[in-house]
């Protein structure tokens, strides 16, 4: 009992034992727990922050997906489209596209906007620094710097090894014949679209339609009706009489008289359209179909063919040219007056102011009027070329602005529609509108209008054959090739008033002349005396150039020289 009871105290420290190890339990399971818990936390907010960069990262990209994106590269290809080459009546390349590079940069990616522009003006010494500066400073995906370059200036940048600038190949026109065509052939612009001249009629027929949906690609050459060979005289000769005659311009177009074709055009000033920094200046001017001018003396063509066709006059009947002529305050003279009563042939060989203008008072004002408007060179010319001016004429016509008109004065045209209206009493008496595309006869005889009757045209003929060997238009003869023609001597207005010493001068020449087929018109503005004591008239100058333009080029527009009757006038058919 003393053993048993004995074991009784240590029951205490066993309950409290156990007592102490399910607390240690409680303690533990509850730290247990409790850590448990903040891990949880963690791992869900850690969860949550992913989930939300996701979510914002999805959502940027899903925003960008509806935005526009911005430029990072060169503009679409449809800028550079194919254009055709523009060629001569005989093959010769006139236009063409040819690959060159251009520079561009991606202003994001320059490290140094000055070093890059510094850089860069050791080989573009013309480049523009603070509108570089700008581009590259802009932070675009893409900017031009500069367009067409040369190789070798493409090779030099590629040397400098400036990051975030690179090159795009494009296609740029290029014109081997130089300034020689250019107001005929015309421009386009960096983008290699047609500015002017043929360039911008090809792209008026359709041609950036078919650019826009990829379908002018490998066109076939476009053949114009020009001849390079003649183009080159033509333009040689202006440049030599321009300086020849110390003129401010020259110019002058060869035109078939049968078809309408225009075989060779140029005015000069010009300029090259290869490097075209001066086309836009106010001398450089199509003077042949842009240019308005009063024509003098060679729209006594126009008058002479007019009293004839109206069968109120033959060839010789006679007009009172002793006097002056006064028609109201105004007093017509002659240059060089006869003092006595001319034929009809008299007036035109001698170039009479007055005879011209009785033969329009025959006529009247309507008559007259109503007959240059047949003849074209009063209305707005129809040809491909876009560079074309509207001829100018009194609202009012009366009994004055017809005595004027007759001998050239009062109204004003383009050379080459007088060069048509001349063409038209050459060949027979048929208007043919001028065309710088090929033309056969046939065709051209399918949009012809007759204007005056054959025998009108075949006494037209004999005149002008009549001025070359007796009058003005001596110094246009060719041996070999029968040339006629008529000069045109026009006060220039200035400030206006017709002032003395400044003539805006022209000729018209046909050959051969028994059956015309080609017809030169040149002009020349404000020349002077090719030497002291020589005059400024045309039959010095356009008759010269005429005259020189016929010899060079006559060969290579197929007309074969014939020496057996020079310049001998027969008058042809004429009743």
């Amino acid at each position: 009992m003393t053993g048993t009871f004995g074991r009784l105290p240590r029951l205490p420290r066993l309950l409290r034992r156990k007592n102490m190890t399910d607390d240690n339990a409680i303690v533990v399971d509850g730290a247990r727990k409790a850590g448990g818990g903040r891990i949880r936390t963690r791992v869900i907010m850690t969860m949550s922050v992913f989930l939300l960069i996701y979510a914002a990262i999805a959502g940027r990209l899903a925003w960008l997906g509806f935005q526009d994106p911005e430029a990072s590269g060169p503009p679409p290809s449809r800028v550079t489209a194919s254009r055709p080459d523009i060629v001569d009546r005989n093959g010769e390349v006139l236009a063409t596209d040819i690959k060159t590079a251009s520079l561009f940069a991606e202003p994001r990616h320059i490290v140094d906007a000055d070093e890059a522009i510094e850089k860069l003006s050791t080989v573009l010494p013309e480049i523009d620094y603070e509108q570089t500066y700008h581009k590259l400073k802009s932070g675009a995906g893409f900017v031009w710097l500069q367009r067409q370059l040369t190789p070798k200036q493409q090779a030099e940048i590629l040397r400098l090894g400036i990051p975030g600038i690179g090159f795009r190949t494009e296609k740029r026109r290029f014109y081997p014949a130089g300034s020689t065509a250019a107001y005929v052939v015309g421009l386009t612009n960096i983008d290699n679209k047609g500015i002017s001249g043929m360039e911008k009629y090809l792209d008026d027929q359709g041609l950036t339609d078919l650019q826009e949906v990829g379908l002018a690609r490998d066109m076939a050459p476009v053949r114009l009706s020009i001849d390079l060979r003649v183009q080159h005289v033509v333009h040689d000769e202006l440049l030599a009489s321009m300086q020849r005659y110390q003129a401010l311009a020259a110019g002058a177009v060869v035109l078939n008289a049968k078809t309408g074709e225009v075989m060779a055009m140029a005015s000069v000033p010009d300029f090259d359209p290869n490097n075209p920094y001066n086309a836009q200046d106010k001398d450089r001017l199509n003077r042949m179909s842009a240019g308005l001018y009063e024509m003098g003396s060679t729209f006594k063509s126009f008058t002479t063919a007019m009293v004839l066709d109206s069968g109120q006059a033959t060839i010789n009947t006679m007009f009172d040219a002793s006097r002056p002529l006064r028609i109201g305050r105004q007093t017509i003279h002659d240059y060089h007056g006869k003092g006595r009563p001319l034929s009809v042939e008299e007036v035109f060989v001698y170039s009479s102011n007055i005879g011209s203008a009785r033969e329009a008072m025959l006529i009247g004002v309507d008559g007259h009027r109503e007959f240059l408007h047949r003849l074209g060179v009063l209305g707005r010319m129809k040809t491909e070329l876009p560079e074309v001016a509207t001829p100018t004429e009194p609202k009012t016509w009366k009994q004055i602005n017809s005595v004027t008109i007759a001998f050239g004065h009062g109204v004003s045209t383009t050379p080459l529609q007088t060069a048509v209206g001349c063409a038209a009493l050459m060949n027979g008496g048929f208007l043919i509108e001028p065309t710088f595309l090929p033309r056969t006869a046939a065709q051209a005889m399918e949009v012809a209008k007759r204007v005056v009757s054959e025998n009108t045209s075949s006494a037209m003929r004999y005149l002008y054959a009549l001025t070359a060997e007796r009058g003005s238009g001596r110094n246009a003869r060719v041996p070999g090739y029968r040339v006629g023609g008529k000069t045109g001597t026009a006060e220039k207005v200035i400030n206006g008033r017709y002032s003395k010493g400044h003539n805006f001068n022209t000729f018209v020449a046909a050959f051969p002349i028994d059956d015309p087929e080609y017809v030169v018109f040149t002009i020349v503005d404000d020349p002077k005396p090719e030497k002291p004591g020589m005059g400024a008239t045309a039959a010095s100058n356009a008759g010269v150039m005429a005259g020189n333009i016929i010899r060079r080029s006559a060969a290579m527009l197929g007309v074969e020289p014939d020496f057996s009757h020079e310049n001998t006038a027969t008058l042809v058919s004429y009743q």
